[in-house]
């Protein structure tokens, strides 16, 4: 069995080098198709600031750690000894790339959904790369423009079509999994991955955002508060929310700072109820 997880390795290693001669940034995945590398940081108490993105410069960052560079590939996959797959980072120069998933699970066609979704739109999806899951589903390669940034989502544009933008990664193709080869469909390995149709990108770009000003007596530092709290994506919404809040009671600006904080937080995603729950708690955190 050692013997060959080693061979999976330097496999899934061969692949990752040829993905990033292509401009694709890698990262090593284990057989669970998750990063192959533990967080440094997996045993330290509540971070006191934002969650660190490899600015530490360990490894174990996840997507943050994902690189061309081929020295850095072989330390990653060195350190990563049980690897038998990469994964493509994308939203990433010079691609930007978009994953479209189109799975299988809970019994949803999404080969048809994406048909439907693309006559309803008027968009076709041009010539492209495809890589073929073990499930029986396929990833189509999308290239979208520098100055557009993608967000993941899974089933909001159809049941079974998820998308995998920036701060996300698609399994590579030669990656093994337990449930088996991802594999590039026959005559699609040497394309380059295809311009995003503008109907479909209009469809995966989030709604512009409301300005929500800040009260003047919060200064910069409120209005970088609430910045912050804009700024996070789905999974750490509550966490980002949680610290700012601390912060801006630590600072003494806790109160005139709530229902900014509230109102940035629902922007997110999170309901009013949410939100005052996890600026309550930041409050009683710090003593308020």
């Amino acid at each position: 069995m050692a013997t060959t997880d080693r061979q999976a390795t330097t496999l899934a290693l061969a692949h990752a080098l040829s993905a990033a001669e292509r401009g694709l940034a890698v990262i090593p995945l284990s057989r669970t198709k998750l990063p192959a590398l533990r967080s440094p940081h997996r045993d330290d108490p509540h971070p006191a600031g934002p969650p660190c993105h490899g600015e530490c410069g360990r490894f174990g960052h996840g997507v943050h750690d994902a690189s061309t560079d081929p020295a850095r590939i072989r330390a990653l996959f060195a350190a990563a000894l049980r690897a038998t797959g990469y994964g493509i980072a994308c939203g990433l120069p010079p691609h930007h790339l978009i994953g479209v998933d189109l799975d299988t699970k809970a019994g949803a066609d999404s080969s048809v959904a994406q048909r439907e979704l693309a006559l309803r739109h008027l968009f076709t999806i041009p010539a492209t790369v495809v890589v073929l899951t073990p499930s029986g589903g396929r990833h189509l390669w999308l290239s979208g423009p520098p100055d557009a940034v993608v967000p993941n989502s899974a089933g909001r544009l159809a049941p079974g079509i998820d998308i995998r933008g920036a701060g996300g990664y698609l399994v590579g193709p030669g990656s093994r999994t337990d449930r088996g080869v991802y594999m590039a469909a026959p005559g699609t390995a040497h394309l380059p991955p295809a311009a995003c149709p503008p109907a479909l990108l209009r469809l995966l770009l989030p709604p512009p955002r409301a300005h929500h000003p800040t009260p003047p007596s919060t200064g910069g530092h409120g209005r970088g508060l609430v910045q912050f709290v804009l700024a996070a994506h789905e999974g750490q919404r509550n966490t980002r929310l949680f610290w700012a809040a601390c912060r801006a009671y630590e600072d003494g600006i806790g109160p005139a700072l709530v229902d900014p904080l509230v109102d940035a937080a629902r922007t997110t995603g999170l309901s009013e109820r949410e939100a005052r729950a996890t600026i309550a708690s930041a409050a009683r955190m710090t003593g308020h």
